[in-house]
């Protein structure tokens, strides 16, 4: 979940940065976008330096005296930012980082205008000799909905309570990419629901679930396990929570938090957020909100595990893509070998004819519904065309099954 095979070549500044914005006007959205998302890079690069240091001390014991230079400053200095302090791991390895816009007193007059006094940057999975083993650990983290667990984790969220405690929650910005993306996810929830609303880039972040899509015949395949998905957890969620005392209740808060979210389609790590919206306001518009909701907060194992430990407090963690709110960038073009669908740099294009194909997506909350007929009866067409394959006793089981599961959520309209 890292930068792609190409991070090397996104080092230097002069050779891939957005070189090109010599001027920042911060009420343009490609501009912040470029700007926070160099930054990030910037935290990549730290690490990269690092990396290169202690080779250097290596090499200089040998008597070898030259190696790489330090390429990380540009990132920040070309944009008049300063590196305040980094974030540093158990391992030593940097993946974070706090700086500070120089010229934020230039527009403490103009309050309308969305500029950063403070960005703390994360960046993604490196997989370097010295860093693979704490980043991956983190990576099944998020595909098992556990980030929270982690050391990493907890010590970025206290990093920006600190910060938000010392400034104003406009001051400070998050930024993250990849495994970075979903820290500021996770602290972005974590200070949404203490009542800070903290500006938040988010560039492919990854998702716990299959791309579908991806799959031969993925659009059909999707809508079916998804919709069945919804159905089944919601309804087990609902079954369960009575038993589940003191569970926290959903927070509407979450709703007033509108990250900027940035996706590739032909990313599998965070192409499901496409598909999680848009599956949302499908279940929204037959009037299956509800079922959405309850089967997107819960999983089958955290509500099992909840009730056999009875601590659900601590192990029914809002999953990190359920967003009620998001202003979602979707880019449409296709990779290529310089850009991957997963690469940072895509972010900060400069040409103005690629950027033409980025798909701007206003998310936010939907409106909860009683179940309609219609809702039975797509979910009864989908399952019974999954079972046209002439297979009598299948079909029969199948329906019997759809009509067991409907009468049974009926108990609770």
């Amino acid at each position: 979940m890292g930068r792609g095979p190409m991070a090397s070549d996104t080092d230097d500044f002069y050779t891939s940065g957005p070189y090109h914005l010599t001027s920042i006007d911060w009420t343009n959205s490609h501009h912040r976008t470029s700007v926070v998302s160099s930054l990030v890079n910037g935290v990549y690069t730290l690490e990269r330096d690092r990396l290169l240091s202690i080779k250097k001390r290596y090499r200089y014991k040998l008597g070898l005296r030259h190696a790489p230079k330090s390429l990380a400053e540009p990132w920040w200095e070309f944009f008049n930012f300063e590196l305040m302090y980094t974030l540093t791991d158990d391992d030593g390895s940097i993946y974070g980082a706090v700086f500070e816009y120089k010229s934020y007193s230039v527009y403490q007059n103009s309050p309308h205008v969305k500029v950063p006094h403070y960005v703390m940057a994360f960046r993604g999975t490196v997989l370097k000799k010295r860093t693979w083993e704490f980043d991956l650990k983190l990576d099944l983290q998020c595909i098992f909905n556990t980030l929270h667990q982690g050391g990493r984790s907890r010590h970025a969220v206290q990093a920006v309570r600190s910060m938000v405690d010392k400034h104003s929650q406009k001051d400070v910005w998050l930024a993250g990419h990849s495994l970075g993306a979903a820290l500021v996810l996770l602290a972005g929830k974590t200070m949404t629901s203490v009542g800070f609303f903290l500006e938040s880039y988010i560039f492919n972040p990854p998702i716990s679930s299959i791309p579908l899509e991806q799959l031969p015949g993925g659009h059909y395949l999707k809508d079916v396990f998804q919709t069945a998905k919804s159905v089944v957890k919601g309804t087990i969620a609902m079954t369960l929570t009575h038993l589940l005392q003191g569970q926290e209740e959903y927070n509407t808060k979450t709703a007033s938090w509108i990250p900027n979210l940035y996706v590739n389609p032909k990313d599998p790590i965070c192409a499901g957020y496409i598909d999680y919206f848009r599956h949302r306001d499908f279940m929204s518009e037959i009037g299956a909100g509800q079922i959405e909701r309850f089967g997107a907060r819960n999983s089958v194992r955290s509500l099992l595990v909840g009730i056999i430990r009875r601590s659900p407090s601590d192990l029914s963690k809002e999953p990190l893509h359920l967003l009620l709110s998001a202003d979602m960038t979707v880019n449409k073009n296709e990779p290529t070998k310089s850009t991957t669908a997963h690469a940072l740099h895509q972010w900060w294009e400069k040409d103005t004819a690629m950027r033409e194909n980025w798909e701007s997506c206003c998310i936010r909350p939907y409106h909860d519904g009683q179940l309609t007929l219609e809702f039975y009866s797509v979910l009864i067409l989908l399952i019974i065309q999954v079972a046209a394959d002439g297979n009598v006793e299948f079909h029969h089981r199948l329906k019997l099954f759809v009509n067991l599961v409907l009468n049974f959520l009926l108990k609770f309209y």
